[in-house]
């Protein structure tokens, strides 16, 4: 390949949209002409997250440079400020993706933001609008890249990657054939909610759903991997953010038969307490409480629909019809491992409740979502960070897994 075709496929490469940290820099030296009010950057295996917040919707430029390897990001209306000059301390020696960084008033109405390489990389660029604590964001993800080959399908696919198109190669059936457990073993996704710059909710003494429930998630995975007709895969292993979207198709991907997200619970209230388990809902919210908990799951991002034939009536019923039954599943599998945890803690509902988490919607895999206590009730922040009831609480689940396949599980699909 060319040094001028390398140079454009390195441009190329380097537009693009998405991802994670919380590492907020301090308001110190905030004016009132300046708008960006937090910074984080967040690296992880996966990619590397930089966040710029701020009280207006930034206006921006991105592009690339070579010799070295650098992502330029140009903030116009925009004036230098303490958080701004923050940027270089937060690059961390072992991201694997960012060598340093440099911010500078490029002229007198633009900041500019230069990001320098260990690798090259493909990046996702995005804004966010307000949502729940955060204002308007920024995003830039940067994603690993291969060296370039002078297929040019490659460039393609990494375009359609960048533009969300996330079920251009998952299969059109996710769950396998056969009767899992008898026929093969059972495919289990595991779900530790937020992660990286979301940290979920926070409890009084600090504690953060993030950790907590990866934590969980671990112990169960390491139980169900001891178990000989069982898989087990996560959503995440690590301490990075994943979008909802993804977390579905990565279950999709590894043909799931059950989805388990798990979560811990958090209430205006600190008076609220017990384990709880959800399942999807099409016609909205069954409680008050459910409706307020799928709105702050949702916020990060939203669920896009399966693969259409063309025919939209036919394809409203069949989506109909498969979600439905996917959801008695789901109510079904809940209920076990919802009367599993009461045996550990108390239950904050005594029945399987139901809302719109957009992490729940794949339409074909029976899938709940595990608020494991309330991590904004003391007592129950307390139980959530020890090893012995993050250990119950794995438990609890893999039995309620078990009784589920025991008592029929769901159809041969």
């Amino acid at each position: 390949m060319s040094t001028s075709n390398r140079n454009l496929g390195r441009r190329r490469l380097l537009q693009g949209v998405a991802a994670t940290w919380l590492l907020s820099v301090s308001r110190v030296g905030f004016s009132a002409t300046s708008d960006v009010i937090a910074v984080r950057l967040w690296p992880a295996s996966t990619y590397t997250r930089v966040a710029l917040e701020s009280n207006i919707p930034l206006k921006y430029k991105q592009f690339s440079l070579t010799n070295p390897d650098r992502i330029v990001v140009d903030i116009e209306g925009m004036k230098l400020n303490s958080v701004l000059k923050g940027i270089p301390a937060l690059v961390r020696k072992e991201d694997p993706y960012l060598k340093r960084a440099r911010v500078g008033q490029f002229d007198q109405d633009t900041v500019r933001i230069v990001l320098e390489l260990k690798q090259l990389v493909t990046v996702n660029t995005f804004t966010l609008p307000p949502v729940a604590k955060y204002r308007n964001r920024l995003v830039l993800d940067l994603y690993p890249l291969k060296e370039l080959t002078e297929q040019d399908p490659l460039l393609a696919l990494l375009e359609d990657y960048n533009k969300g198109d996330v079920s251009r190669n998952l299969p059109e059936k996710a769950p396998q054939s056969g009767q899992a457990g008898r026929d093969r073993p059972i495919v289990i996704m595991l779900d530790p909610g937020h992660g990286g710059e979301d940290p979920g909710a926070i409890g009084k003494n600090k504690t953060r759903e993030k950790d907590v429930v990866l934590k969980i998630a671990r112990k169960l995975s390491a139980l169900i991997q001891r178990e000989p007709n069982m898989k087990v895969f996560m959503t995440r292993n690590e301490d990075v953010f994943i979008p909802l979207e993804v977390r579905v198709a990565k279950a999709r991907k590894q043909r799931a038969d059950l989805f388990i997200s798990i979560h811990a619970d958090a209430f205006t209230s600190s008076k609220a307490r017990g384990s709880s388990v959800f399942a999807l809902s099409t016609k909205g919210a069954t409680s008050n409480a459910a409706k307020f908990l799928a709105q702050t799951q949702n916020a990060a991002d939203e669920i896009g629909g399966v693969s259409k034939s063309g025919d939209r009536y036919l394809d409203h019923t069949i989506f109909d019809l498969l979600q439905t039954a996917t959801i008695n599943d789901s109510l079904k599998f809940g209920k076990e491992v919802l009367n599993r945890l009461g045996k550990i803690n108390h239950l904050h509902k005594n029945s399987v409740d139901q809302a719109g988490f957009a992490v729940l919607k794949a339409p074909d895999i029976p899938s709940i979502l595990v608020e494991t206590a309330f991590i904004s009730n003391q007592e129950e922040e307390r139980k959530l960070r020890t090893s012995h009831f993050q250990q119950l609480v794995a438990e609890s689940i893999l039995a309620g897994i078990k009784a589920y396949f025991a008592n029929g599980g769901m159809r041969v699909r």
